[in-house]
């Protein structure tokens, strides 16, 4: 039988990303905390040279970055039943897929949740300068999905695919701040996927 160990703390967006194909394909693994708020031992940097998170191993393998692993473990335990069938719909699944990594996370998470969520749990003051100049940033972004995604009732359609699975985590972490109505005020169709998405079993499991 295939040991999967994946590498990474319950909280970040990416692993519940992993985490949420593996629990869709009821597949077994083990969760290894990795602590992101602290250097990585070299161990883990054996594992992942650049010290992020996720890392998987597969019977003694490793595997990182998050969309190599989730388009592995969509091949190998999913039977490819999260990727659309036609290279359009493929190509516009990666195209979510890299708004999400290149345009959407770093202001919602790095800058946002951290401001708002992390930074008071701490005694902190939110950086209200930062969040300001984040929001257009995130308004942009989740602009751009909305332009590409019929959100019917998926991103893509009818078929759940890993854009959704992308693009979830972050949003739950962006619906706990008071700027949520504010980045999907242009963007009703994300709304209603978002809403209507976030009482999915495997989302809830994944998040408890």
């Amino acid at each position: 039988m295939t040991q999967i160990t994946l590498y990474g703390p319950a909280i970040s967006t990416y692993v519940r990303t992993v985490r949420m194909i593996l629990t869709e394909t009821n597949t077994s693994y083990d969760l290894q905390p990795v602590d992101i708020f602290s250097d990585r031992s070299q161990e883990y940097l054996a594992k992942h040279p650049f010290g992020k998170v996720p890392a998987l191993e597969v019977d003694g393998e490793i595997l990182y970055e998050t969309r190599a692993i989730v388009e592995y473990l969509d091949a190998v335990v999913g039977n490819h039943a999260f990727t659309p069938d036609e290279p359009m719909g493929q190509a516009r699944m990666r195209q979510i897929m890299s708004i999400v990594d290149n345009y959407l996370y770093s202001p919602s998470i790095s800058v946002i949740t951290i401001q708002r969520l992390i930074v008071p749990s701490q005694g902190g003051q939110p950086d209200e300068a930062a969040i300001q100049a984040a929001v257009p940033k995130i308004q942009t972004a989740l602009g751009a999905i909305e332009a590409i995604a019929t959100c019917n009732p998926y991103l893509l359609g009818n078929m759940i695919t890993l854009a959704d699975l992308y693009l979830m985590p972050v949003m739950l972490y962006l619906s706990k701040t008071p700027e949520i109505d504010k980045v999907t005020g242009e963007t009703p169709k994300l709304k209603s996927w978002w809403e209507s998405i976030n009482q999915r079993p495997s989302f809830l499991q994944v998040i408890g």
